[in-house]
């Protein structure tokens, strides 16, 4: 089970605000973090963090999580003060309809609610369209443009303002579970490493911007930086245990039944075997998602980086992905962090990643 002292981390983890392109505030509580056992913990111009165990190991074994989430910036003011937003990275806007909204101004957090014409104002046809984003906007309590102008500026970010929250059976909701859940989980990996560590140098970082990066974002950037040879890269994926999921499409992965391992398309099947073999030896539950194509991941920019990095796909079964109450196993996620802690310290100088 999770130590007190690494569930509390997780919960400041999830309830610190880090949309794309935002994400210094997650990011420095993850260092902070980090610099309680790390060997190097390190940041970079496109903001990622790195945290190392044995830094004369080798091979180099990369952990990523990436730590930003979806979010909303300000894209007008109108001249009574509304605010209208843009999304950052994908939202369906419906889910947005009524939320509580925590802007990050220049002189400290803005507060609204997002608005949407009443009901009893619709027509009839209206009331069967579903929302769409030029359909709403946040009111702040300003009076007019100068007022709202006075604490926002166009183009400052925000989240849905909420808190993580315990749920019965182990499970945990939080708005930014996809994927901070898997910078914690690295880091939480990394940990666990460093208390019995095998040959390999392991870096885990917490990378920027994949919501809205289709050209890398800060894992492209952070793998160029780290230079390794194997790659594990932690994300969440849709759990299909839930009504309205068909199972023959997306296949059969459920809270609390661990981990999920990525085959097919940009995974390493050498690195694939080790994460299945390290699994069934430690008695470790999982599921298969096969991928034939690429995995909307950073797996699919860290595989390609310098000369090709070996490179898995593990991900956490979620609950309700891009909304504000996204829910996860903490058993799934304790789980995940001794499978790669356990499969790091497999991986040694004979180590070979060559597909064969």
């Amino acid at each position: 089970m999770l130590s007190p002292s690494s569930l509390a981390f997780l919960k400041r983890l999830l309830d610190t605000p880090g949309p794309s392109g935002f994400e210094a505030a997650a990011a420095r509580v993850w260092r902070e973090e980090a610099s309680t056992f790390a060997v190097n913990v390190t940041t970079d111009v496109a903001g990622n963090s790195m945290a190392e165990v044995n830094p004369g190991g080798s091979p180099t074994i990369m952990l990523d999580g990436h730590i930003d989430e979806i979010g909303l910036i300000v894209q007008y003011i109108d001249d009574e003060g509304y605010v209208y937003p843009s999304p950052i990275g994908g939202w369906d806007p419906q889910v947005l309809v009524g939320q509580r909204i925590r802007f990050l101004g220049r002189a400290g957090d803005v507060l609204g609610v997002i608005g949407k014409k009443p009901i009893h104002l619709m027509k009839p046809t209206d009331r069967e369209q579903a929302s769409k984003m030029t359909d709403i906007w946040v009111d702040i309590g300003a009076s007019n443009r100068a007022e709202a102008e006075g604490r926002l500026n166009v183009g400052d970010p925000g989240v849905i303002d909420s808190k993580s929250i315990d749920f019965p059976n182990n499970r945990l909701v939080s708005r930014s579970i996809d994927d901070r859940i898997g910078a914690f989980v690295v880091l939480e990996a990394l940990r666990r490493y460093a208390q019995n560590p095998g040959p390999a140098r392991v870096v885990a970082a917490a990378t920027t911007q994949e919501e809205i990066a289709w050209h890398g974002g800060g894992a492209l950037i952070c793998t160029n930086c780290i230079h390794p040879q194997m790659a594990l890269v932690v994300d969440v994926t849709f759990a299909t245990d839930h009504p309205n999921l068909e199972k023959k499409e997306l296949g059969d992965h459920r809270i609390g039944g661990g981990p999920v391992f990525t085959r097919g398309a940009v995974i390493s099947p050498v690195v694939f075997d080790m994460l299945r073999t390290t699994a069934d030896r430690h008695g470790i539950k999982y599921s298969v998602h096969a991928a034939g194509r690429d995995t909307s991941t950073n797996a699919d920019t860290i595989h390609i980086a310098h000369e090709g990095v070996a490179t898995a796909l593990v991900s956490i079964p979620n609950r309700y992905m891009h909304s504000p109450n996204e829910l996860v196993s903490l058993d799934d996620v304790d789980k995940t962090a001794t499978l790669l802690a356990e499969v790091c310290r497999e991986v040694n100088g004979k180590t070979d990643f060559t597909a064969r």
